[in-house]
């Protein structure tokens, strides 16, 4: 089975994907709608175990939360994996990123945060990967983790079944 062109660039970076996790809750991880596919929100969790765990601004450093929004990022290509196939060079252009960050009140890198993902999807698709994006504080997330990042991704258009 030959490994797509994004697949390879992120491995000569070190970045193994993962094999994509399944919903906590009553949901799918991905839609598609025609040409256009919308992932569900990802956190940073490696090989099932939940990690980052806390607030930006108090257990995190902007660094550190980058680092959980990257995790993000793999996770969210994972699932762009499945939703082409398992082709990712069928990915046109990564649309918006949704960036929630779980951070202290008077935390202010949000956007830097969520950068996190944003230079993943620039590292793993290009000029494709630039995207539009919210980066948005909030006071608590899933799990209780740093960081959730979700996707609206533009593909080459499905052959009619």
């Amino acid at each position: 089975e030959k490994m797509s062109a994004v697949e390879a660039r992120l491995k000569e970076q070190g970045i193994e994907l993962p094999k994509a996790s399944t919903p906590a809750g009553n949901y799918v991880p991905f839609v598609i709608n025609g040409d256009t596919v919308y992932v569900s929100g990802q956190i940073p969790i490696v090989a099932g175990e939940v990690q980052f765990k806390g607030k930006c601004g108090q257990e995190y450093t902007v660094e550190e939360a980058a680092r959980a929004a990257r995790i993000c990022g793999i996770n969210i290509i994972s699932q762009l994996r499945e939703a082409c196939g398992g082709d990712l060079d069928q990915v046109e252009q990564v649309l918006k990123l949704g960036g929630f960050v779980n951070a202290t009140p008077d935390f202010q890198d949000h956007p830097k945060v969520v950068n996190g993902c944003s230079d993943l999807m620039v590292l793993a698709f290009g000029d494709k990967g630039r995207h539009a994006r919210s980066a948005v504080g909030v006071g608590s997330l899933p799990m209780g983790v740093a960081v959730e990042v979700d996707a609206i991704v533009k593909i080459k258009p499905r052959p009619a079944a």
